[in-house]
């Protein structure tokens, strides 16, 4: 098995529980050059927030995409954004990809800006 079909396995397996807890959920997905972020409701019909390094107060800010500075200045913004619909409570989708690096900078810096999960 390859890597990717891997890494959807385990995203299938996390999206499948985040389901059935009804939760809105905090998706994310990355790429060697950038990095995105997406509130989405508890039935996936609607997405209510999102950031990525492709956002134009974004890449005001950083230099490369593809970074732990990038990913901290993403989770920052879309926690700002969920907080102004009013979203407080999320569950952590991180589409298969292992809780680390970038991953993990842009989750901590959800949190710190008041997201909860």
């Amino acid at each position: 098995m390859d890597k990717k079909n891997t890494r959807l396995r385990r995203s299938r397996r996390t999206r499948a529980r985040i389901k059935a807890q009804e939760a809105t959920r905090l998706c994310v997905h990355k790429t060697p050059r950038h990095i995105y972020a997406q509130i989405i409701t508890s039935d996936g019909s609607r997405v209510l927030a999102s950031a990525s390094t492709l956002d134009k107060e974004v890449k005001d800010t950083i230099t490369f995409g593809g970074n732990i500075a990038a990913a901290i200045v993403v989770g920052k913004i879309v926690a700002l954004r969920a907080k102004s619909v009013d979203v407080e409570q999320v569950s952590f989708d991180r589409s298969g990809f292992k809780f680390h690096g970038r991953i993990k900078a842009l989750a901590d810096a959800a949190r710190e800006n008041g997201l909860k999960f």
